[in-house]
């Protein structure tokens, strides 16, 4: 039988542009994203721990609105290793939920791709198969097993591993509102937004310096699902002008459907004296200054 004994960080996914296209007859969206990953001051943590049978208990700030259920993912992914290898053995499971939830981070998501990462090694379960899973469980989660610099694509069941990307010092901000992804998606078809898609060249962004790539983003990207999130929920519209405001912001904007957002700096040394900042103005706010990776 296979057995894990770890404890492991499920980061903050991080939508550094989010290009969407018009639904398709079955509903989903085409997608095109840079997402890259948070450091360990913006995640969730995982223990494994041999058991009797599957267990899962949620610590933190965000388990009650994550709930230890049935339709958790790690749950869910748990038990679709279990499938593919059925020599993998009970675990106790303890999720402490530092993210917060449906907030456009991939908390979920993050957990799911962290189970299928530590399990998928410990099991042997290939590469291939391990994103399978991932995409059958939602379309965040390939990227999140993957936990690194990539480009997300078609229904996000298409990620490619990103080399050569620096990393950004950035500060990620939640005004603890949550923001379904459904929702807002649906919001999105309602304005009638999407029309001429397509995927972007990702060719310039190898081997640039933080400034460089930052502008880049600013020149060529956008988030597309931001009118709609903030038609729903109006307080994103005001994190994005107070992250505007901070000393040193080179580029604001929402992450996946929100309702958190981001905003990039040059220096760490800048991302941490805006994040004091921020608190003094927003005490109430979640915030977390990070280098996306």
């Amino acid at each position: 039988m296979v057995r894990v004994s770890a404890r492991v960080p499920a980061p903050a996914k991080v939508n550094l542009f989010l290009h969407v296209g018009t639904a398709r007859d079955d509903g989903r969206h085409p997608l095109d994203s840079l997402v890259m990953f948070a450091d360990e001051q913006a995640c969730d943590w995982l223990t494994f721990s041999p058991a009797d049978r599957i267990s899962l208990s949620v610590t933190g700030p965000g388990a009650v609105a994550s709930g230890a259920g049935e339709e958790n993912l790690v749950l869910r992914a748990f038990r679709a290793v279990l499938e593919a290898r059925p020599d993998l053995a009970p675990h106790a499971m303890t999720l402490d939920k530092g993210l917060p939830v449906a907030a456009g981070l991939g908390g979920g998501s993050a957990d799911a791709g962290a189970v299928l990462r530590v399990l998928g090694s410990a099991t042997g379960v290939p590469d291939t198969a391990l994103l399978a899973i991932a995409a059958s469980l939602g379309g965040d989660v390939p990227a999140c097993v993957l936990a690194k610099a990539c480009r997300m694509a078609g229904d996000g069941d298409r990620v490619t591993p990103l080399s050569g990307v620096a990393a950004l010092p950035a500060l990620l901000v939640n005004p603890k509102i949550p923001c379904p992804t459904g929702p807002v998606f649906r919001q999105f078809d309602g304005l009638g937004l999407g029309a001429g898609f397509s995927e972007i060249d990702l060719t310039p962004i190898t081997g640039i310096d933080p400034p460089a790539l930052i502008q880049w983003l600013r020149a060529n990207t956008r988030n597309d699902l931001e009118a709609a999130a903030i038609a729903r929920v109006p307080a994103i519209a005001r994190v994005l002008e107070a992250l505007s405001q901070l000393p040193g912001a080179r580029l604001v904007r929402m992450s996946g459907s929100g309702a958190s957002c981001f905003v990039l700096f040059d220096t760490l040394d800048s991302t941490r004296l805006s994040h004091e900042e921020l608190f003094r103005l927003q005490p109430n706010w979640w915030a977390r200054p990070v280098l996306l990776r």
